[in-house]
């Protein structure tokens, strides 16, 4: 894949704008030529207008509107609402469906002035059934999912930044296997307003991006906070979490986690091991049957009056949620709350914890988009996440990584990755 024309960095494309060296028309029309070259063959964009595209970003260059992310270009997951573009929720129930607005984090992007290149593919309804898109390093590869279509478009210049949504891992996976920086916010942190929800206690809206910065520039920007990296000479304690999940990784997606963790350490971070308390584990096994739970809720309109247009996989999903009675459901609630409670005492002498992201690279064809397994966890106990690639594997894909972060300190865990990413990069 050719990166040779790459745009710049948020930062610097920002900076370039002010001093008129560059266009957001520039950055639109780069954006744009990838899509009309690429789109046919990775299928990340189900709906982009070229139309729009340019008007947004000749508003921006005439001084109509601004903000901290004015001619950034971006993407939007299809189960996030959209004013312009009809949103589908990667199901055929919903093909030509119009909202009618924006879901916030559209409408806040826009509010700072970012350019709205399109809508990008989702998994059905952000389970487990893939879209059309294709991984772009390999196009026999998934790009995983759900958040399919916004790695994807990121990954291939399509389009600066996606915001995708994260209830297991839909943000950590693709963004590994699509070679890019998946950030999954502290729970709440970007509203959900606008996105259909399939497990509302855990759904998370977050970013997908061609590096950390970029990450924090969206995700802070539309809370009107410029990011600033931490000192150059501040060096982070960081611990990696052993659990039992750890048996599921390939034995190359463990040694580059402990070969970055080694580079950390001669970069001058401290790092340290701990074992994941016994009844955290616990909670892995519960995240997946809540999702069950929630989503048969969540979707009981379409299953009751469409059931023949959902797949045979969410229809299984369901059913297992059926199977799980309210007694079960509460008590699986409260011990998640509970978990979340406590939280705090898995960050004991260290600053992050580092934890495997995938199984390994991404897997061969496209009737399955790999396992979520890593996300689940930390989606349950609404932590910050943030998925780093790292290195490559036997097939030349990405392997990576993810940090971990305390509960609302989103801006010092996304320093702490910024750094880590910069000092493993020399």
């Amino acid at each position: 894949m050719d990166r040779s024309n790459a745009a710049p960095g948020i930062a610097q494309a920002l900076s370039l704008m002010e001093t008129g060296a560059l266009r957001a028309r520039d950055l639109a029309e780069q954006c744009l030529a990838r899509v009309e070259a690429r789109n046919a063959d990775v299928q990340a964009f189900c709906a982009f207008d070229p139309q729009r595209i340019r008007a947004q970003a000749d508003d921006v260059d005439a001084g109509r509107r601004r903000g901290l992310l004015a001619g950034i270009p971006f993407a939007a997951k299809d189960v996030i609402q959209s004013a312009d573009y009809p949103t589908t929720y990667g199901s055929p129930i919903y093909a030509g469906h119009q909202a009618g607005r924006d879901g916030a984090c559209i409408a806040l992007t826009r509010e700072q002035g970012g350019v709205m290149i399109g809508k990008v593919v989702t998994s059905e309804f952000a389970t487990q059934t893939p879209g059309p898109t294709r991984n772009p390093l390999s196009l026999a590869h998934t790009p995983g999912g759900s958040s399919s279509g916004s790695a994807a478009a990121v990954a291939d210049g399509m389009a600066m930044v996606a915001w995708g949504t994260q209830t297991t891992g839909s943000i950590t996976r693709p963004a590994i296997y699509c070679g890019v920086v998946g950030y999954k916010p502290s729970f709440g942190l970007v509203s959900t307003a606008g996105v259909g929800l399939l497990s509302p206690l855990q759904d998370t809206v977050g970013i997908l991006a061609r590096d950390v910065s970029d990450a924090a520039a969206t995700v802070l920007g539309i809370h009107g906070r410029r990011f600033k990296p931490a000192a150059a000479d501040r060096r982070y304690k960081v611990g990696v979490c052993l659990s039992s999940q750890w048996r599921h990784a390939s034995p190359q997606a463990i040694s580059a986690l402990e070969s970055w963790v080694a580079r950390l350490g001669r970069a001058g971070f401290s790092v340290s091991q701990r074992v994941l308390p016994q009844h955290y584990e616990i909670l892995i096994e519960d995240q997946g049957r809540l999702v069950a739970y929630d989503a048969r809720q969540a979707l009981a309109h379409e299953r009751l009056t469409n059931a023949d247009r959902l797949s045979p996989r969410i229809t299984e999903r369901m059913r297992g949620g059926e199977a799980i009675d309210l007694s079960a459901y509460l008590a699986m609630q409260g011990r998640a709350a509970r978990g979340r409670a406590e939280a705090e005492t898995l960050f004991d002498d260290v600053d992050a914890l580092v934890y495997l992201a995938t199984d390994g690279e991404a897997e061969l064809g496209h009737d399955n988009s790999g396992s979520p397994r890593f996300g689940a966890l930390w989606t349950l106990l609404h932590l910050p996440t943030i998925a780093l690639p790292v290195t490559h594997g036997a097939l030349g894909l990405p392997l990576g990584v993810q940090l971990i972060g305390r509960y609302g300190q989103d801006e010092a865990l996304l320093q702490l990755a910024e750094c880590a990413e910069r000092v493993t990069r020399a």
